[in-house]
């Protein structure tokens, strides 16, 4: 059976060995406890008195004196003798050394001290203390100064032969000479490194200096005449000589000097007098001889497989006990050789010589000796008598009456070996065990590491050698001794730890043997039954008490400081469940888990109701949130220490202490905290004054979805019993409510608190874009992001509660922004209508003094106008409205609105029948008037708008168009409704001076029932007086929407944001109508007559009183040069005014209004070019062709202008190029080839357009939006107007307020009316050309109705395709929605980071 036979072979020989029944020499218990103590100590004691005799004896060195030789005498001549010959040549250059030689030297004498030197020869400790006594004095600085000056070597030779002779000398008798030849020794290996300094230099100054060179090696030679080699043995005891031979000590019979038999009796508690007392009474019998008898009838019992020995009987195959006898016949021979080496004369009853080992051929006697000596120094080592050649001790006969004969009698006991080796040894490791941990428990030293810290060096040592000599195999010595752990763990003197360490250690090879097969350690067909047996069973016994160790630990895993379960489980897996001959089930393993589980449901439950009693069990008189989320806090610390510290290894055989512990105290918190959150909600609807505090509501909440959320990770198909949104969603409408009963305060606190000042511009450096606004518009945000993040935060778990919350906040921040939109254009208003200082000067002039100074100003042609001053303050407020706007688009990204609207509608399908109390926003669009009653002496008017409700409160005002009777506003206002509603629309003429006068009065119904179909419509009302007024009227339900609520919203900002640049153009379109005007155009283009008259008369008309002939003029044609200088006055106008406010104007907000004037521009040289459309024929008269030419001229002028492109750079700076084109920009520029057309031909091309708009079946025709005529059925004149059919641009609702609930749907819808405006021809040119031809009156009235029709008809498609749509969407229940809401993390919450979903 081989080591890769693998687990299932294993357990087969288990059984089979138990079926078998039988195990010879098994050590079992009663067996075990036979041996006594004294027993186990006399054996031990026996063995380890033979280690004593068996060692190899010891020896010293004896010194024998030579005979006395005669004393070599010095030669008298002195070492100034032997230099005299450096002197002879003194003019020599070559005798002396180099400069530089001098720091070498000091450098190799340095080396010689510090052993750099590699010469063997300088490490002499006396030629050391030589050199370093000359070295002071080398270094002296006198010295060393005048040798370097001579450079004469013998100076060094004689100064050092000087030093040495002081030192060797010293402690010598007056007629000791020997230390004379040392003298000659050391200064000649002085000479010698001065000339090994000159050779290794790498100046290389040998070749210089030969002569120097030469004279060093003779000198060298002189003094070396009598020098002997100090290491010789001849140089030994004074230089008298002499030898050293060996000779051996007799072997000591005092136990201190055995070592193992002084650690028998450590181990056994015997005093050293009481062993002393044992091995003088029995060394007589303990003798070689008798343990060499031991071992040959040890032999002879083996070869007759008795009983005295292990039998093939005790393996489990032949093949096994083969091996095991054909390694142990080896190991007998080598022990009982070694015994013979050590006694040769035990060998003298043997027949022929004694074997030995054989000696390789070639190899002296000595060496065979040094060689013995050597293996029996190894031996002595390694305790191990091992010879490396095999020998047959067969023919030894120890038995001196018997004649040869090989019989032993098997009744003579052993005198080494105990009768049952494996109880004695039993006994013995289990002794030995004990004094150690003893030992090493008091600090005692001598554990070595090699033995795993449980035995001692002499320990280990002793269970070898009884091993050995009670001839145990190394498998039974580590079962034996892995048994007796086993006993000691069971019964507690030794730990975990120690254990584990005694299973590492039986699976070492033994460090005593070189050559040790390591497949018998894990092959265990190779083992005896009784080894196999007993391992098995210690398995067993160990797995059951690590398993009872387990078991009360882990009822500890809930505590604080739960005790280390690690080395246990370490054990089980590596050490017993890896072992293939552990015999335990599968189910035996499965009624332990149970169990466990069992006992920890318990333990978890105690330790939860201990929690719940501390938390809240002992308030319940005084109960409140506090309590519930402390308990909630303490169950989620709890359960979360008890997940990190399972983190690694979750389950425990195959229990999981965390996953017991949720499925406990969560469902059981779950319980308790809704019965106790019911009772205090209960608590405090019965007393008010004792509300609940709304964070702790809050903080509520997140601890019930923190324990959720681990409820959740733990057990993922078991669903969390509290539903905590239901329970707690009371605490966020409060939030809301609070928010919204709030969000005013915020808004008038910001404001009032801001001084609209840009904050980072400094007198150096202007300041950025995003510092351009004030800090009220930043802290109204700030406060709007506060609240919605406090809901945010809450990672709130139902869908539909959040998109009910966002929107319910949408409503709250929408009005605090409409609020503050509101205040700003209200203070706006006021600054920009101030009086300038020269206004207030003119208001404290008498009547006759305004009159005289218009005189004189149109006498003088005063025409400059000088710019406003635009205030800073009230540009950042411009600047406000677009950061609101571009905040106010982030907030609607981060709700993730178009989700919201789909989980509402999804889950909660709109009413189909109209609420009580249902709110209507109504948009009306001012868009202009036609023929008003003149109320200036100019024979013009100044109106403008005001709309109030039937008890006379204003509602809305728009600007003011000057010197107009046919004015366009295109202004919108909203107002918010719950039923009918009159309003009355007064049309007012401005007057510098004096009181405003009425033009005229009409009213309008606003009556929801007629908007049912919340198409637009548009109405002209008759004024009371003469004229109309031409307005749009759209109606939308007020939808609790978010959509609707951001809708209105930005239609709001958007609002502000063009009535203030309206604001601001209004301020310059005085000076650009007067620019732009047809006088200015005359003067351009004709040369008047100078006189009197003419004169007179331009002041009349420049003042406005009376009306005066035109004067006399000639025609001519205005060259380019004078038709640019005369736009020099507006564009410097423009220049100065742009310049104020590109101070304080943000980018977009510069474009913004100047993009606005741009359209000022147009209008105006709209109205030079042709009139209003409308279906009655204008007065105004077609330009001539060369005034025609100089309004183009002045087009592309201002074109260029405004796009302000940079000559050297090439880029734009003004308005972008699609802005500045637009449809009214390309309709001008077409006008130029209809202009001047015969009125047939015109007509013609009008109904050819009429005709491809009809038969097309395009339905977007007259997309400008203007109207030629009031129906048929319009009322009387201050009456309530009849609405008129609503037309094909009237359909598109791209101005509603769900196309503006964010800035992507507005630019969108902007986009989308541009392309509609492009994408057919429309002839309201050609009828505004007609206007001004007689003789086409018929064709616009035929024109305007034709177009009234095709109108009707669009409206009549469009009301029946959006009927059939809502009845198609009544017959799928409205529909499912497709779109879902994104979810943060395992929540379901919709986030107010996830913008991707829903469409935009």
């Amino acid at each position: 059976m081989s080591t890769s036979s693998g687990g299932s072979a294993e357990r087969q020989r288990v059984q089979s060995l138990q079926r078998r029944g039988r195990l010879s020499r098994h050590v079992s218990a009663s067996s075990k406890s036979h041996v006594s103590r004294q027993d186990a100590y006399s054996f031990a004691l026996r063995a380890a008195y033979l280690h004593h005799l068996l060692q190899p004896k010891a020896k010293r060195l004896q010194h024998v004196a030579a005979p006395t030789r005669p004393q070599i005498q010095r030669s008298s001549s002195s070492v100034a003798d032997l230099v005299k010959d450096f002197s002879v040549v003194r003019d020599s250059k070559s005798t002396r050394f180099p400069h530089g030689f001098m720091a070498e030297l000091d450098k190799r004498m340095e080396g010689v001290l510090v052993n750099r030197e590699k010469a063997p020869e300088y490490a002499d400790a006396q030629v050391k203390r030589t050199f370093a006594v000359f070295l002071n004095e080398f270094k002296r600085p006198d010295y060393r100064k005048s040798v370097e000056k001579d450079r004469k070597v013998e100076d060094l030779i004689l100064i050092f032969y000087s030093n040495a002779t002081k030192e060797l000398m010293k402690g010598k008798a007056a007629d000791d000479d020997s230390w004379k030849l040392l003298v000659d020794r050391h200064v000649a290996l002085f000479v010698r490194l001065i000339s090994s300094t000159l050779k290794s230099s790498s100046h290389d100054w040998t070749r210089d200096r030969p002569e120097l060179t030469g004279r060093l090696q003779t000198l060298e030679r002189k003094l070396l005449m009598h020098d002997q080699d100090l290491s010789a043995a001849s140089q030994h005891n004074g230089g008298s000589g002499g030898t050293s031979q060996e000779v051996e000590i007799p072997r000591s019979q005092n136990v201190k000097d055995m070592p193992l038999v002084v650690t028998v009796a450590d181990i056994f508690s015997k005093t050293l007098v009481q062993a002393q007392a044992d091995v003088d009474g029995h060394n007589g019998a303990w003798t070689e001889k008798a343990a060499l008898k031991d071992l040959k009838m040890y032999q002879t019992n083996l070869n007759l497989n008795s009983m005295k020995t292990l039998r093939s009987d005790d393996f489990d195959t032949q093949e096994a006990y083969d091996l095991w006898k054909k390694s142990e016949n080896p190991d007998l021979s080598q022990m009982m050789l070694a015994i013979i080496q050590l006694n040769p004369e035990l060998a003298k009853s043997v027949p022929g010589h004694i074997p030995q080992n054989k000696i390789s051929n070639g190899i002296s006697a000595d060496q065979t000796s040094q060689g013995s000596r050597q293996r029996h120094s190894q031996a002595e080592e390694s305790n191990m008598y091992v010879i490396d050649q095999p020998v047959d001790m067969s023919a030894l006969n120890l038995d001196e009456n018997a004649n040869g004969s090989s019989f032993v009698d098997d009744t003579d006991p052993y005198a080494f070996i105990p009768p049952d080796p494996r109880a004695y040894y039993w006994v013995a490791v289990k002794e030995a065990f004990a004094h150690d941990l003893q030992e090493q428990s008091n600090g005692v030293n001598g554990f070595s590491q090699d033995q795993t810290r449980l035995f001692s060096k002499k320990t280990a040592e002793l269970l070898n050698e009884l091993g050995m000599r009670w001839r145990l195999p190394y498998i039974s010595r580590m079962m034996l001794f892995l048994d007796s752990a086993r006993e000691k763990f069971e019964d507690q003197e030794i730990d975990l730890e120690t254990l584990d360490a005694a299973f590492m250690h039986i699976r070492e090879p033994p460090s005593d043997r070189k050559k040790f097969d390591m497949s018998i350690l894990f092959d265990r067909s190779k083992w005896t039954m009784a080894d196999f047996s007993l391992n098995q069973q210690i398995l067993n016994s160990v797995h059951d008490t690590l398993l009872r160790d387990l078991f009360t630990q882990l009822q500890r895993c809930y505590e604080s400081k739960p005790p280390e379960i690690g080395p246990i489980m370490t054990v089980l897996e590596e050490k017993i469940y890896e072992d293939p001959i552990f015999s335990r089930t599968a189910d035996d393993l499965d009624r332990f888990s149970a169990s466990l589980a069992k006992a920890l449901k318990e333990k978890a439950s105690e330790h939860y109701h201990y929690l719940f009693e501390k938390e809240v069990g002992q308030y319940r008189d005084r109960l409140e949130f506090w309590h519930v989320i402390q308990l909630g806090k303490a169950v989620v610390k709890f359960c979360e220490r008890i997940q990190k510290r399972y983190r690694k290894t979750p389950a425990i055989m195959g229990v999981e202490p965390f996953r017991i512990l949720v499925e406990v105290v969560l469902p059981s918190f779950a319980s308790d905290a809704r019965d106790q959150i019911a009772l205090i909600l209960q608590q405090s609807s019965q007393d008010p004054q004792n509300e609940i505090p709304i964070q702790d509501g809050f903080d509520m909440y997140k601890e019930m979805v923190e324990i959720r959320r681990v409820h959740a990770d733990v057990l993922e198909d078991v669903p969390f019993s509290l539903n905590v949104e239901d329970l707690l969603q009371s605490f966020v409408w409060r939030w809301i409510q609070t928010t919204d009963s709030s969000m005013m305060g915020w808004v008038e606190g910001a404001v009032n608190m801001d001084q609209f000042q840009v904050r980072g511009m400094t007198s150096e450096q202007d300041a950025a874009d995003d510092e351009r606004h004030s800090v009220s518009v930043i802290d109204i945000f700030r406060s709007f992001n506060q609240a919605i993040d406090q809901v945010l935060s809450l990672e709130w778990d139902n869908d539909l509660h959040y998109a009910k919350f966002m929107t319910a906040l949408a409503k709250s921040v929408g009005a605090g922004l409409q609020k503050y939109c509101e205040i700003l254009e209200q203070r706006f208003a006021r600054e920009m209508d101030r009086l300038t200082p020269a206004q207030e000067a003119a208001l404290a002039q008498s009547r006759q003094e305004k009159w005289m100074q218009l005189a004189k100003d149109a006498i003088s042609a005063k025409e400059r106008i000088e710019p406003f001053h635009f205030l800073p303050e009230s540009l950042v407020k411009l600047n406000n409205v677009e950061y609101a706007m571009l905040q106010f688009d982030k907030i609607e990204k981060e709700m993730n609105v178009d989700a919201c609207v789909d989980v509402i509608k999804k889950n909660e399908p709109p009413p189909q029948r109209r609420r009580r109390n249902e709110k209507f926003v109504f948009t009306i669009k001012i868009i202009e008037a036609e023929d008003l009653k003149a109320c200036d002496p100019n024979g013009l008017s100044d109106p403008y708008v005001v709309i109030g409700d039937e008890f006379q409160k204003r509602l809305a005002k728009t600007r003011i168009v000057y010197a107009n009777l046919n004015p366009r506003w295109d202004e919108t206002v909203d107002i918010t409704t719950q039923g009918l509603l009159s309003l009355t629309a007064t049309i007012w003429d401005w007057d510098a001076f004096g009181d405003h006068d009425c033009v005229g009065r009409t009213t309008i119904k606003l009556d929801p029932s007629h908007f049912s179909d919340y198409m637009p419509r548009e109405y002209w009302l008759d004024l009371d007086t003469q004229g109309r007024l031409l307005v749009r009227i759209t109606m939308e339900g007020e939808k609790d929407d978010i959509q609707f609520y951001f809708g209105r919203t930005f239609r709001a900002l958007k609002r502000t944001e063009r009535d203030m640049a309206r604001k601001i153009t209004d301020k310059v379109s005085a000076y650009i109508h007067h620019c732009l005007s047809r006088r200015v155009l005359r003067n351009l283009t004709r040369q008047p007559q100078i006189s009197v008259s003419n004169i007179s008369s331009s002041a009349l008309s420049f003042i406005g009183r009376g009306t005066a002939a035109p004067p006399k003029t000639i025609s001519t044609r205005p060259s380019d040069a004078d038709i640019a200088t005369a736009l020099k006055p507006l564009f410097s106008y423009l220049d100065e005014n742009f310049a104020i406010m590109q101070q304080t104007l943000t980018s977009h907000s510069m474009i913004t209004v100047m993009t606005r004037v741009w359209k000022e521009v147009l209008a105006t040289v709209e109205g030079l070019l042709v009139p209003p459309l409308s279906d009655k024929p204008s007065p105004q008269q077609p330009l001539a062709e060369p005034e025609l030419d100089v309004v183009f001229r002045w087009l592309d002028l201002l074109f260029k202008f405004f796009h302000a492109v940079d000559e050297e750079t090439a880029q734009a700076n003004g308005v972008p190029l699609d802005v500045l084109k637009s449809p009214k920009y390309h309709d001008l520029q077409n006008l130029n080839f209809f202009y001047y057309e015969p009125t047939e031909t015109l007509i013609r091309t009008s109904e050819r357009m009429a005709t491809s708009q009809t038969g097309g079946g395009n339905n977007n025709a007259n997309t400008s939006g203007g109207r030629l005529a009031a129906p048929q059925s319009a009322p009387m004149a201050g009456t309530h107007a009849l609405p008129s059919l609503p037309t094909a641009s009237a359909a598109r609702r791209n101005k509603s307020v769900m196309a503006s609930r964010n800035l992507g749907t507005m630019k969108k819808a902007k986009s989308e009316k541009r392309a509609a405006a492009q994408a057919e021809p429309s002839d309201d040119m050609i009828l505004r050309i007609l206007r001004m031809r007689p003789d086409a009156g018929r064709y616009l009235r035929d024109r305007a109705r034709q177009r009234e029709r095709l109108a009707a008809a669009a409206a009549a498609e469009y009301i029946v395709r959006q009927s059939l749509q809502r009845q198609e969407e009544r017959m799928r229940g409205l529909g499912t929605s497709g779109g879902s809401m994104e979810r943060k993390g395992s929540g379901g919450v919709v986030t107010r980071k996830a913008v991707g979903s829903g469409s935009r």
